[in-house]
């Protein structure tokens, strides 16, 4: 017997609003899987930052930060 199969049987001996409680984890588990997958698919596609790579020489001066005249 499957996991699915054991769920299913196991719910059917439940009440009603405890059925209920456990359909509702199961989407709560569902959506957490689903944004867990985006995340990652986000986070691996890079390809619009990379047109960008060869501008910074990763050279950080903090004083030319504040050396403009519209800090002055």
């Amino acid at each position: 017997m499957t996991t699915a199969e054991r769920i299913y049987q196991q719910s059917r001996e439940l009440p009603e609003d405890e059925a209920k409680s456990v359909l509702d984890f199961i989407g709560f588990l569902r959506e957490k899987l689903r944004r867990t997958k985006v995340r990652h698919q986000e986070a691996a596609d890079m390809s619009e930052f990379d047109q960008f790579g060869a501008v910074y020489d990763g050279a950080f001066d903090r004083n030319a930060c504040y050396d403009r005249p519209a800090l002055r």
